[in-house]
Order: structure tokens, then C-alpha cells, then sequence
């Protein structure tokens, strides 16, 4: 599947860059990012431990290929993947669609890139794919993300009573999301 728009944006403070990842960066994705996965994205995001190289890469290359997506990478200056912003399970019918992100590398955390990649990706899905809505969920323990999503406008819309195990406790897993303010289906509801 080719996709049809190639952004790519530059976070100067971090000197970052971030667009859309390539099959033949798989080996590279893996290496950066799994091989050992940092324990914090283990508990934010409610992944996997481990995961073999080939899990890791067959997935990648899926999701370069998969027309209902689009996979941001965050890219140091030494061309190390140091994060993702993703936009997935994107339902075109509706204009609907998921979103996650990760920031793989604890030394570039809590520097504003979280907050800058998801302001990105966010207005690169109302703009260029014109997406109505984009949702996520987020563990209730992690309120550094729960800033930076109602910092680009995501609201609270449920919450999952302690459906997540966070050690020897259970936590909450939130529901939000963000409407297009700008979707002309929706301003012409309003009217």
C-alpha cells in the first residue's frame, strides 16, 4: 500500500524529526526500541515485556503496508528511532480513527516532545485525512500523557473501572477523544 501524504516536521529543541517509517526500517525499529524495551513503556502502554525480532518486524512491515494507518516515527539526529506517533484503525467510512504514541527513550522524555507529536499528528489527521474523530485510552496512572492529550484538545469521554493490573492494584483505563472542529458534517449539524 503506498499512502498517499509523507509529511515531515522538525522539533528543533530536540532536534527530532518525525515521519512516516519504512519497511526497510524494521531491523532498525526493533533494535532501538525492543531490544531490551524500557520498563515505563512496558507499564504506560500496557504492552508486552518481550518480544522477538521477528514479532517485531513482521509487525512493522504490516503496518507500513496497511491502508487503515499511519505510523510516525521520531527520529534523533544520530537516525536512532526514538518514538512513534500512530494513527490507527482508521475507519474511512466514519473518519474515525485510534490514537497511540510511545517515546521509547527516557533521556527525551518530559522536553515537550510528546505534546509536539501529538499536536502534529492530530492536525495532520483533521487536515490532510479529514478525519471526524480521533479516540484513545489511557491507563488512569499515567497523567503525563492525560496533560498531553487534553493539552491538544482530547476530552475524557469514559473510563474503565479498574481494568488494568499495575503491579499488586488495579487502575482505570481511560476513554478520550477529540472532535474535528473544523469537519464541515459537523458544522452544518450545528447550524
Amino acid at each position: 500500500m503506498t499512502k498517499k501524504f509523507h509529511p515531515y516536521w522538525y522539533f528543533a529543541p530536540g532536534n527530532i524529526t518525525m515521519r512516516l517509517g519504512y519497511a526497510d526500517e524494521a531491523n532498525a525499529y526493533y533494535q532501538h526500541n525492543f531490544n531490551p524495551i524500557d520498563p515505563e513503556v512496558v507499564r504506560m502502554t500496557g504492552c508486552a515485556a518481550t518480544f522477538t525480532e521477528n514479532e517485531v518486524v513482521d509487525f512493522f512491515h504490516n503496518c507500513c503496508l496497511a491502508d487503515n494507518r499511519y505510523d510516525f516515527l521520531l527520529i534523533n539526529q544520530q537516525q536512532q528511532i526514538i518514538g512513534e506517533s500512530v494513527i490507527n484503525e482508521i475507519d474511512w467510512l466514519n473518519r474515525c480513527a485510534n490514537y497511540r504514541i510511545a517515546i521509547f527513550q527516557p533521556q527525551v522524555r518530559e522536553q515537550g516532545l510528546g505534546p509536539w507529536a501529538i499536536e502534529r499528528t492530530r492536525d495532520f489527521a483533521f487536515e490532510q485525512l479529514q478525519l471526524h474523530r480521533l479516540e484513545l485510552d489511557v491507563f488512569s496512572f499515567n497523567t503525563r500523557a492525560q496533560k498531553a492529550y487534553q493539552h491538544a484538545g482530547f476530552q475524557l469521554e469514559g473510563r474503565r473501572r479498574e481494568a488494568i493490573l499495575d503491579g499488586d492494584h488495579y487502575a482505570d483505563d481511560l476513554l478520550m477523544a477529540l472532535i474535528n472542529p473544523n469537519d464541515e458534517v459537523n458544522n452544518k449539524q450545528k447550524h
